[in-house]
């Protein structure tokens, strides 16, 4: 494409020749000849003078790259831009088409127009698959659940039955979308389960990491808010509320009957315990602990349990002053029993 078009794709402005061939993009390190790159922040400019790539995306006109004979594409946002090329130039390649005679399509399934099936993909009865949807081989979708339009649901998932994921939803390899959730009491010197009779809802635009776990509901739905984005192995527990626009890290675990509200950042490897509630807004740090039955307004949180994270930087900023302060301690102990003993001898004379 030329740099013209590019600009026109993106909605920006040409600075240098607008007729450069443009044939891929990528990062300012890894670009070379007849690709385009961007530039975020000033202090990487050298990089992107130095860089083989033919173009770059700036957010402002820099000399220093026109004398360096690189094109610019001018834009209010850069990152974004390149985010745009990359969609447009690396768009996944499908070369089936249809519904393969070697998946499983129940009778009494559903499928849209332009549904593509692979090969040993499996549709069970009564489900929907909605217009435009990939399945990848090894996907199994249960009884009467419904995927919407547009989805794509990669190799070795597992949609069980009573499932709803709503349109434009991507779902990586190897997760497990409505499993039972982990539920018993204890009677008579055993652990007796509690059937898992509810389901799952996934709203749209919602994308769900590999090797992630969401259990259905004890009764009613788990529920995923529309545009959230799930990373690889999180597990979201049976009867949790996560609300729209939020991201939860690698390793999140949520546990049962916990209510996420809208734009909530999880980071990596932190545990939300059963029963809790957190406010729209809330950041919870990495490894950060959140108790059960406990409410976190808007803010940043941080530790075990977690506290407000300005809270937490002081009480970290202790932690590698103990040993000292430790030593001062036993050098004041034994100061204080020195000075009571001279005060027990001058009290006997």
């Amino acid at each position: 494409m030329k740099l013209s078009g590019i600009a026109a794709l993106v909605g920006g402005t040409v600075s240098g020749d607008p007729e450069t061939l443009i044939a891929g993009a990528a990062g300012l390190e890894d670009a070379g000849p007849g690709q385009i790159t961007y530039l975020l922040k000033a202090s990487s400019l050298e990089k992107a003078v130095r860089s083989g790539a033919s173009a770059v995306i700036v957010q402002k006109p820099e000399p220093r790259l026109e004398e360096a004979g690189k094109a610019q594409v001018v834009h209010p946002d850069p990152q974004f831009a390149f985010v745009r090329l990359l969609e447009h130039f690396y768009r996944p390649e499908r070369p089936f088409k249809g519904i393969s005679p070697h998946a499983f399509v129940s009778g009494s399934a559903k499928t849209g127009e332009d549904v593509v099936i692979y090969p040993a993909a499996y549709v069970s009865d009564r489900a929907r698959v909605g217009r435009g949807s990939v399945l990848y081989p090894g996907v199994y979708v249960g009884e009467d659940s419904v995927i919407g339009e547009d989805c794509v649901i990669y190799p070795g998932v597992t949609v069980r039955e009573r499932v709803r994921i709503g349109n434009r939803v991507i779902i990586h390899a190897g997760t497990v979308i409505g499993a039972d959730g982990f539920g018993y009491i204890f009677r008579e010197g055993r652990h007796v389960k509690i059937p898992q009779v509810g389901g799952v809802i996934i709203e749209d635009d919602v994308e769900i990491g590999a090797c992630t776990t969401i259990d259905r509901a004890t009764t009613g739905d788990t529920v995923i808010g529309r545009g959230t984005k799930i990373d690889n192995l999180v597990q979201v527990a049976h009867n949790v509320k996560i609300g729209q626009g939020c991201l939860l890290v690698s390793q999140v675990g949520i546990a049962g009957s916990s209510t996420i509200g809208n734009y909530v950042v999880i980071a990596g490897q932190a545990a939300v315990a059963d029963h809790a509630t957190l406010d729209d807004g809330v950041i919870i740090g990495a490894r950060g602990a959140v108790m059960p039955n406990v409410e976190l307004k808007k803010g940043a949180y941080a530790g075990t349990p977690v506290i407000p994270h300005r809270q937490w930087l002081r009480s970290v900023s202790l932690f590698e002053k103990l040993p000292e302060l430790a030593k001062t301690i036993a050098e004041m102990e034994k100061k204080i029993a020195a000075l009571e003993r001279r005060v027990q001898d001058d009290e006997r004379g």
